[in-house]
């Protein structure tokens, strides 16, 4: 399959058929990888990949006008702010910067700025710093405000969390209000000096210092984002036209004066010959930083020019970004090991001469699979290129032959599970190794990790270790075990106690209510996620219909291919399986559908985009958002033009003030619940209007 980045894409030659499938591909890749980056920071690749990504879907945007979607990530900025805080709406949108790749799109920048702006043209190169953006907001001389980017538009408001950080001022002097934006971040000393911490008592190692910089602001108790080291530089004075100054560069001196930090090594630049040699010394001296930076900031210094050339709707066109490439490194690799999943898939793991690379010691990279092992030719012994996907997972590129001496090994998948023995099989058209034994303790385990998952059953209490620990000292051996344990074996156990251990059993008596597809998830069927769990529930009345429901039946449900119903159908078949469900049936598990939520509703929402806000009188939020989805909505998180309507409960807050401002149609929860009993979407459209 030809890759994805702006190289292969601009040197083919497209039809409008082969663009349209491209663009959705590449909407679809960048939704993803959007959502983990500013979501659930948990990048899988870096943003040099993501932003060439980006570049080519504006290109085919650009070739093909009318190809270009509402929903294309190229008109976005950011990720949408998460729920668990309260969203604030920005007066002044944060956003983002286009970027730059090399020497040649930097004087192409350059280029462009010096035929739109009048007069001499300097600019400002300043480090792009790897952590979390905030806008803060400062009235009457104190703090008022500060939340995160978010969308662009609408962010998270952490005001209470960003006060505990020491190096920013809750008061400043100066009457009029101020706005700024700066990155948060955790230096790489104290990233160290955490982990470290971890390991000693055997806690979460942390991946890197912008994921914990990032999840430490968005604790919700700030008494422990207190104990995070997190510190600040502030790059900018976002309404710098309305306190009178004419150049960025004089901003960081006013800055200063008020008492923020900002980064001393901001260089003013009069040619874009300077800019190039003080990006290309960064380039390579940036290791020597004590913070991380992922590129460099190029802004003209001149506030009137910068109001000369404006903005697009997605950047500003008087600044960009220059970014770095992936950081690689050599280093040896000095084993092959490997470990069973879930699945019992068999996963190579190579075990290397521990290396720094993008601000974190290395020791482990993932292989994937035999066939990248034998496509890269990777033998044990060798010295090999290591970087990281999206800063975060390392992975090896390529294999350094011309440093071979002979006695590297080659590396052959084993023939037997290394935890239980069993021969392992490869299935004709797949890549992986697998073991086939389903009484397996590591599938076991993975088995069950998986069931108790928020995804699945959502059991509370029961976290990997707890579970290992149990299985180690056989209190379960499997996943029906879990309701059958006795309390008084558990509370010995180190770290537990009689009140975690009554929470742990509340929890698990909860689950027994869980919906269906809950269950149906938590069993973990091949190639069944969360959507396929949702749509068995809905299709069948209970849990017996689907096991005893043939190919034809599932083929007939929605998205249900011939892969997804030979899997359910094979699942059902399995003696180990049916022995779980039955344990499962006598401990009390509910087995049956609630089909007021999935059958025989009409889809009067369909298509219909709505926003849930505040606390309605009588629902919870969760329930309201499935009665929604049932009857073919989607329920968002932010307020835009094409939202159909906001469902409004007390203290709905910035959303609805958005929705007002938008002029989008908001409605309580007594006209939500009559919408429910009608059968037709037209009606709603009426109850609307």
């Amino acid at each position: 399959m030809l890759e994805l980045n702006y190289d292969n894409i601009v040197s083919n030659e497209w039809n409008e058929k082969e663009a349209e499938e491209l663009i959705t591909v590449l909407i679809d890749k960048l939704n993803y990888h959007s959502d983990l980056y500013y979501n659930k920071d948990n990048p899988e690749i870096t943003d040099y990949e993501y932003d060439r990504m980006m570049k080519s879907l504006i290109y085919l945007e650009d070739k093909f006008p009318s190809l270009k979607r509402k929903d294309s990530p190229s008109s976005r900025v950011g990720g949408a702010a998460l729920s668990k805080f309260e969203q604030y709406t920005h007066e002044r949108p944060m956003l983002s910067l286009s970027n730059v790749f090399s020497e040649g799109e930097i004087r192409d920048f350059d280029r462009r700025v010096r035929e739109s702006a009048s007069g001499r043209v300097n600019y400002v190169v300043e480090f792009k710093i790897d952590g979390l953006s905030v806008g803060l907001t400062y009235r009457d001389g104190y703090l008022d405000v500060a939340a995160t980017r978010g969308d662009g538009y609408v962010g998270e408001n952490v005001t209470a969390n960003i006060k505990t950080i020491k190096s920013i001022p809750i008061k400043i002097d100066e009457e009029r209000e101020v706005v700024v934006r700066g990155e948060v971040y955790i230096s790489k000393e104290n990233f160290e000096n955490i982990n470290a911490y971890q390991e000693e008592h055997n806690l979460q190692i942390y991946a890197n210092p912008r994921n914990l910089a990032a999840g430490s602001l968005r604790q919700l108790d700030s008494k422990l984002t207190a104990k995070r080291p997190l510190d600040i530089f502030i790059f900018n004075l976002e309404n710098i036209e309305e306190l009178g100054i004419e150049r960025h560069s004089d901003s960081f001196e006013y800055l200063k004066k008020l008492g923020f930090t900002v980064s001393e090594d901001y260089k003013l630049c009069e040619s874009i010959e300077e800019v190039i040699d003080h990006i290309n010394y960064w380039t390579e001296h940036r290791g020597e930083l004590g913070f991380d930076i992922d590129g460099m900031v190029i802004k003209i210094d001149s506030i009137a020019q910068r109001e000369e050339l404006g903005f697009t709707a997605k950047s500003p066109r008087w600044a960009t970004a220059y970014k770095f490439p992936a950081e690689k490194k050599k280093t040896k690799l000095k084993d092959i090991v490997v470990e069973v999943g879930r699945t019992g898939t068999i996963t190579p793991t190579a075990i290397l001469e521990p290396v720094r690379l993008a601000g974190t010691i290395v020791s482990r990279a993932t292989l994937h699979n035999e066939d990248y092992i034998a496509e890269r030719d990777i033998r044990i012994g060798d010295m090999v290129i290591v970087q990281k996907a999206g800063e975060i997972i390392p992975q090896i590129l390529e294999v350094s032959k011309e440093d071979r001496k002979g006695d590297e090994k080659e590396f052959t998948m084993p023939k037997t599970c290394p935890v239980c023995g069993e021969e392992t099989v490869r299935i004709e058209g797949e890549a992986a190794v697998k073991c086939i034994n389903i009484s397996c303790p590591a599938q076991i385990r993975r088995g069950i990790i998986h069931f108790v998952s928020r995804d699945a059953m959502d059991i509370e209490g029961m976290g990997e270790s707890t579970i290992t620990t149990l299985l180690t000292l056989k209190i379960i051996e499997k996943i029906e075990d879990l309701y059958y344990m006795d309390p008084e074996k558990i509370i010995p156990i180190k770290g537990m106690g009689e009140k975690s251990v009554d929470n742990l059993m509340k929890s698990l008596e909860k689950s027994k209510k869980n919906e269906l597809w809950r269950l149906l998830n938590g069993l973990g069927i091949k190639f069944v996620g969360i959507k396929g769990a949702k749509q068995l529930a809905a299709n069948f009345n209970n849990l017996d219909e689907i096991m005893s429901a043939d190919r034809e039946e599932l083929l007939k449900i929605d998205d249900f291919g011939e892969v997804m119903s030979d899997s359910v159908v094979k699942f059902f078949k399995e003696k180990k399986n049916i022995e779980t469900i039955e344990k499962l049936r006598e401990a009390g598990l509910n087995f049956e559908s609630d089909h007021e939520k999935y059958n025989d509703i009409e889809k009067i929402f369909d298509k219909m985009k709505i926003v849930l806000t505040g606390t309605l009188p009588t629902m919870k939020r969760n329930e309201a958002k499935e009665l929604i989805e049932a009857r073919g909505g989607k329920a968002t998180s932010s307020v835009s033009k094409s939202t159909t309507f906001v469902l409004a409960g007390e203290e709905a807050g910035s959303k609805l003030d958005k929705a007002l401002k938008l002029g989008v149609k908001v409605i309580d929860e007594d006209t939500f619940k009559a919408m429910l009993d009608l059968r037709k979407q037209a009606e709603v459209e009426d109850m609307l209007k």
